[in-house]
C-alpha cells in the first residue's frame, strides 16, 4: 500500500513540456511497450484492440517526442519470441504497421521524422515489410526525430550474428582479431547508426529487459511504471525524462 501511495504522489505532479525542456535531454529514448493485452482483458476486449489502442500511444509519444527534441525513439513492436504466441494475434500484428503507417506517414513527413527499422526482415510477412520499407524510403531525407521500429528483433540473436560477422571479416583479412573492441564491435550491430539509449521506459509493472538491446543499454538509465502502454499519457513521457534529468550518470566513475 505504501509502495502505491509513493507512485501516486510521484505521478501527481504535473510536469510542463517548457520546463522539461530546460534541463539535459535524452539523445535516444527507448521504450518496451507493454500491456497492450492486459488493458484489452480489463475491459472484457480482444487483445487486438488493446494492440490497436497502443499504436495511437506510438503516434502521440513520436509527436512530442520529436517537440522536446530527442533524436532517436525506438519502440519494441515486435520481439523474436512474439512468434509463439496464438496465430490469429500475430496475424493482427503484422498487419498493424499497414495501418499505423498508413494513416500516420503524411504526418510524419511533415513533421520531418525519420522512419526506420530494426530487426530480422527475413521472417516478415511480404505486406508488412512492404509498408515499413515504403515508410522509410519516403522519409530517408527527413532530418527530425529518428523513429526506429524494433520489429521482429531478438538482442541475443542480434548478438551471435555479430559475433559470426566479426569471425567470418576476421577470417577474411578485413581487421585484425587483436585490433577487436567494443567501439568496432558495436558497427556490427543493428544499431550501428545510433546513439546508445540514454532512457528506457518500461511500461505494465514488469521489470526485467526481455531480450531488448542487451549490449546497447549497458549504461542507459531505467525506468518502469506501473502504468499499462494503452494508458501512457504524454505526461508519463515528461514525468520519465524529469526523472532522467535528476539523475547523475558517472559511467563507472566517481
Amino acid at each position: 500500500m505504501l509502495g502505491k501511495l509513493k507512485n501516486w504522489k510521484k505521478s501527481a505532479k504535473v510536469f510542463s513540456k517548457e520546463d522539461i525542456m530546460k534541463g539535459q535531454m535524452p539523445s535516444h529514448i527507448a521504450i518496451i511497450m507493454d500491456g497492450n493485452g492486459r488493458w484489452a482483458k480489463k475491459r472484457a476486449l480482444p487483445r487486438s484492440a488493446g494492440h490497436h489502442e497502443g499504436m495511437k500511444v506510438v503516434r502521440r509519444v513520436t509527436k512530442l517526442a520529436n517537440e522536446l527534441g530527442v533524436k532517436v525513439l525506438t519502440v519494441y513492436a515486435f520481439s523474436t519470441e512474439n512468434w509463439k504466441r496464438p496465430k490469429l494475434e500475430v496475424d493482427y500484428l503484422m498487419k498493424l504497421p499497414e495501418e499505423f503507417l498508413g494513416t500516420f506517414l503524411p504526418e510524419l513527413i511533415e513533421e520531418n521524422v525519420q522512419v526506420r527499422i530494426m530487426g530480422d526482415k527475413t521472417a516478415l510477412p511480404k505486406h508488412t515489410l512492404s509498408a515499413v520499407e515504403k515508410a522509410v524510403e519516403e522519409t530517408k531525407e527527413n532530418t527530425g526525430l529518428v523513429l526506429n521500429f524494433a520489429l521482429n528483433y531478438g538482442s541475443r540473436s542480434e548478438i551471435m550474428s555479430a559475433v559470426k560477422q566479426v569471425l567470418m571479416d576476421s577470417k577474411e583479412g578485413t581487421f585484425n582479431l587483436d585490433d577487436l573492441d567494443e567501439n568496432l564491435f558495436s558497427t556490427y550491430l543493428m544499431s550501428n547508426k545510433l546513439v546508445d539509449p540514454d532512457l528506457l521506459i518500461r511500461t505494465s509493472g514488469e521489470i526485467r529487459l526481455s531480450n531488448f538491446m542487451l549490449w546497447q543499454l549497458a549504461y542507459t538509465e531505467f525506468w518502469f511504471t506501473d502504468v499499462l502502454w494503452p494508458d501512457f499519457k504524454e505526461q508519463h513521457l515528461l514525468e520519465a525524462i524529469n526523472e532522467f534529468q535528476q539523475r547523475g550518470r558517472r559511467y563507472g566513475g566517481v
